[in-house]
């Protein structure tokens, strides 16, 4: 055996035992497109979902890109999602980590307007609200949105956009709700056609946009829609994992 791989094990055994953490948290596998065997058709424990049920459906599908799998998004004047059940406590795994990547901006696309709330790509976080909680006019705001608008509106979400112009960390509520909270993480057509890893303080970011400490997570979705500007767009999502802090 290696002089230097002695060394490293000598070291992990002489480590005292208040720096080896055995209860440590593990990362949670919120997407695993890469580990589809097949092309075509949807990744397993996903469903599609239209917010909105009057636009055309966006068009996802599993292709492989390069050697690995991930989810193409093909939104041609058309609005739906993606979207994954699952329970994610903050406490213990709060950072989401995740790959995507665009064909192009929605190039007139307005994050302050109805008419102009589209996205080449997002992501959804939605958490464990219980909306009967909620104030009686914000109540009747999101039963409105749905009367008026025909859109489902989550008691509470975070909502991360790849936008054409706001800068990055803009946050902001949504056009047709302040129950869903728009934050930029990508901006422009700077990094158009790159794959671009991902990583945001779930919590951190909850406690901005909504002033208190965040509850469980309850589903995250993906979504490319360009029904409001009628523009085209493709967008490709890969991999997300919630992640513990790093802490010394």
């Amino acid at each position: 055996m290696a002089h230097g791989t002695c060394n490293v094990i000598l070291m992990a055994l002489l480590l005292p035992a208040s720096l080896v953490n055995a209860d440590a948290p593990s990362a949670i596998e919120a997407a695993a497109f890469s580990r589809a065997s097949t092309p075509g058709g949807l990744p397993q424990d996903w469903q599609a979902f239209s917010p909105a049920p009057k636009a055309k459906p966006t068009v996802y599908t599993l292709v492989r890109d390069a050697d690995r799998m991930v989810v193409r998004a093909d939104a041609h004047q058309s609005m739906s999602s993606l979207i994954r059940l699952l329970r994610v406590d903050l406490t213990q795994t709060p950072l989401l980590q995740w790959q995507w990547r665009v064909s192009r901006v929605v190039a007139s696309a307005d994050m302050n307007t109805k008419a102009g709330d589209d996205y080449a790509a997002r992501l959804y976080v939605l958490f464990d609200v219980d909306s009967t909680k909620l104030p009686w006019a914000t109540r009747l705001k999101i039963k409105l949105a749905k009367v008026f608008y025909g859109v489902d509106v989550p008691a509470a979400a975070l909502n991360y956009v790849w936008d054409n112009r706001h800068p990055v960390g803009t946050l902001q509520p949504n056009a047709y709700t302040d129950r869903v909270r728009m934050l930029v993480v990508e901006s422009g057509a700077a990094h158009v056609n790159e794959w671009r890893t991902e990583t945001r303080d779930v919590a951190a970011d909850f406690r901005a946009a909504f002033g208190e400490a965040a509850p469980a997570v309850v589903s995250i979705a993906i979504a490319s829609d360009t029904d409001n500007t009628g523009e085209d767009v493709t967008a490709w999502y890969g991999d997300m994992r919630f992640l513990p802090r790093v802490t010394p």
